[in-house]
């Protein structure tokens, strides 16, 4: 029985209606319906009559003694559940008629004044508290009458939330326009008549505060609108990709939260049930889910998602996260790459005013990108290109900058400043700061500092040789005060995020711009990189696929190899595998990352099975998917952008945290909330649960 209808002293029994089909037909086709269920609820519901108690037959209403012994805050209350609703929002006051009597909801302003003989200014701002609007109170009505809201209005504290009833006055517009940032209705104030005040707030809370604790998240919303507009901006930027994406033919399609583990490469948060020895998973992503919708006839998905991983947290990491993911049919990587193209510069533009040229984005190898620039995600507004030219150094020089035998030696250069002296400055100051500490402790050797000044012997690179500092000069096109790196790694293929020398490069960039020496860029330059190799080692730092090859998906384990020639070393040499992956980069931040997938069912057990080498019980985590892409799967590819970096660097901010609601802290933790909380004896019991010591 789904639902069934009753009423009290009614005769008639009612129906018992077996499922939502049957109440949505019934509702459809209305009382002239002539199938037999419509007939029988038809005539249940005219037949039966609703009887009415009156509240005095079961309990007496209060009586006028105990209404006056009501505490306080339960009087204070009562006189906040009915209010008026608003005559107009105070944005629409600038077009108002003057003489008008209006009902306005809002905030009482901070900046009071309360002048001589019963006069008081001060403002009301608007309930999204963008604008406000000037009020007026005097202590006396036209008849010399003490006005009760008058008192009422000066009692009251700052951003207490109200309810104002005045008639509104021209006013001669001030020569500042703003009340402390929030834009102010210049030619209309209200002379205010009655104040209702629906909630109390304490002075405590906000008198002299500029910075607010973690755990005073709400109050640092409220008082200053940074996050604010963030989370304005945030919201424009979704129904933008909504909209541009339904509008190209994709369907948004939600998929389960509560999933199972399966080993795709981070750690999960699992979720344990009552039934002894069973848990979810949260989703790292909804990949698996969205590779079933391909297989399942969806040509083009999309969702902003909300995933969940257990890894380290950074200025640019949650641990729960949105991305706004899709997954397209019948295509290569190629199309999704156009299509987050397009993307992109609809949202830059329509945001940000920004337009790109015509032609796509830049698109560098992985390999490319770590041997010139250190990084897979790098920034190409810093310059700083990162040379090989161990071919160029004397054996002693290699032997003093690092223990390794036969070592790749790179050099970079960072322009400072065309004062030698400034430079040395500098970096001294650097390489003894805390900032330096990783490279100073480097296994693989310190960097070489050099100063490029033409007032010494070879121009400060004696270390160099003649020959070799000539050409150094050359290749790094050096002028006067100039900074250069030298940096040792091991002679092996690239592996991971980044080098040594990426990473230094960064930091004395940072460093140099936080002491004013060189200034930020402020433009946009986007690029994909792509040919990833399909497997990297695996690590102790990273969970992986937990198969005993020593190798793990450098992604996930459902990427596609990017030719038949890849296919062919999936036999002889999965290490020298490319993958069909793509990582959209701006500026150096990854905003996303995706590839084409497997679709072939074989394919993809023989990558788990044999190249990755899962045991048989890992392998049953991924009977689902081998079953999906066994019934006739097409090709498919997809992406995911990270949506709370890609809201970050369109708004210049340093840290995800600035663009999302209730962010955890570095620890994971939700300070306003304190989550996450201690497991109850009760909880541990229901859940099968026991603390390990």
């Amino acid at each position: 029985m789904l639902l069934q209808a009753s009423c009290a002293g009614a005769r008639v029994r009612r129906p018992v209606w077996k499922s939502y089909a049957e109440i949505s037909r019934l509702i459809r086709n209305g009382p002239h319906h002539q199938g037999p269920l419509s007939n029988r609820a038809h005539s249940a519901l005219c037949t039966c009559t609703v009887q009415t108690r009156s509240f005095s037959s079961s309990k007496p209403l209060l009586n006028e003694t105990r209404a006056q012994s009501l505490p306080q805050f339960l009087k204070d209350y009562k006189s906040s559940i009915r209010f008026p609703s608003p005559t107009c929002s105070i944005a629409s006051l600038k077009d108002a008629k003057v003489g008008e009597t209006v009902f306005l909801h809002g905030y009482l302003g901070s900046n009071r004044k309360d002048m001589a003989k019963g006069l008081t200014f001060t403002q009301l701002l608007s309930t999204d508290m963008a604008t406000c609007v000037q009020l007026i109170s005097l202590g006396k009505d036209e008849n010399g009458k003490e006005k009760e809201s008058h008192a009422k209005l000066k009692t009251l504290n700052a951003h207490s939330p109200i309810i104002i009833r005045g008639i509104l006055k021209e006013r001669i517009p001030p020569k500042d326009k703003s009340e402390t940032g929030v834009e102010l209705i210049a030619n209309i104030e209200v002379n205010v008549d009655d104040v209702q005040l629906l909630n109390t707030m304490p002075n405590a809370l906000v008198t002299g505060q500029t910075a607010f604790l973690p755990e005073q998240r709400h109050l640092q919303i409220r008082m200053g609108d940074d996050i604010r507009k963030a989370l304005a901006f945030r919201a424009k930027v979704a129904q933008l990709c909504r909209q541009r994406l339904i509008g190209s033919g994709f369907l948004e399609i939600e998929t389960p939260l509560l999933f199972k583990s399966t080993p795709e490469g981070a750690r999960e948060f699992l979720v344990p049930t009552r039934t002894k020895g069973l848990a979810y998973a949260l989703p790292q992503s909804p990949q698996q889910y969205k590779q079933i919708l391909m297989a399942s006839g969806i040509p083009k998905y999309f969702q902003v998602a909300r995933c969940f991983r257990d890894e380290d947290l950074r200025a640019d990491r949650q641990p729960e996260f949105t991305q706004l993911d899709l997954e397209m049919s019948f295509v290569t990587g190629e199309e999704v790459m156009q299509q987050i193209e397009g993307l992109i510069k609809h949202i830059w533009q329509e945001m940000l005013g920004w337009t790109s040229p015509d032609a796509q984005f830049t698109r560098m190898a992985y390999h490319d990108a770590m041997a010139q620039y250190g990084s897979d995600k790098p920034d190409l507004r810093l310059g700083m290109e990162i040379h090989r030219i161990e071919y160029l150094l004397p054996a002693d020089l290699i032997l003093n900058i690092g223990p390794l035998h036969d070592p790749i030696v790179e050099v970079m250069k960072l322009s400072v400043s065309d004062d030698a002296r400034q430079t040395q400055k500098f970096i001294a100051s650097f390489m003894s700061s805390p900032d330096a500490t990783p490279f100073q402790n480097n296994p693989e050797g310190k960097p070489g500092i050099f100063v490029y000044d033409t007032k010494k012997p070879l121009s400060g690179l004696h270390a160099f040789g003649f020959e070799g500092a000539e050409q150094v000069e050359e290749m790094l096109d050096l002028e006067q005060g100039d900074l250069v790196v030298l940096q040792a790694r091991k002679n092996a293929p690239f592996s991971g995020g980044f080098t040594p020398l990426g990473n230094l490069r960064l930091a004395l960039h940072k460093a140099a711009r936080n002491e004013g020496l060189i200034e930020q860029p402020h433009d946009f330059k986007f690029l994909w990189i792509t040919d990833f190799p399909l497997f990297s080692p695996s690590n102790d730092t990273d969970p992986g696929q937990g198969g005993a090859a020593g190798l793990s998906a450098t992604h996930h384990p459902f990427t596609a190899p990017k030719t038949p020639e890849d296919v062919d070393l999936l036999l002889t040499d999965p290490s020298a595998v490319t993958a069909e992956h793509y990582d959209i980069v701006v500026n150096g931040v990854e905003l996303g990352g995706g590839s084409r997938r497997i679709h072939d069912a074989k394919v993809q057990e023989y990558v788990l099975r044999d190249v990755l080498q899962m045991s048989d019980e890992r392998l049953q985590d991924f009977k689902h998917l081998i079953q999906v892409l066994s019934a006739g799967c097409p090709p498919h590819a997809g992406l995911a952008l990270g949506f709370d970096r890609l809201i970050a660097v369109m708004m210049g901010k340093e840290s995800v945290r600035d663009v999302i609601a209730f962010p955890k802290s570095g620890k994971g933790e939700d300070m306003l909330v304190k989550s996450p909380n201690a497991v109850t004896k009760e909880q541990l019991e229901t859940y099968h649960l026991q603390l390990k010591e």
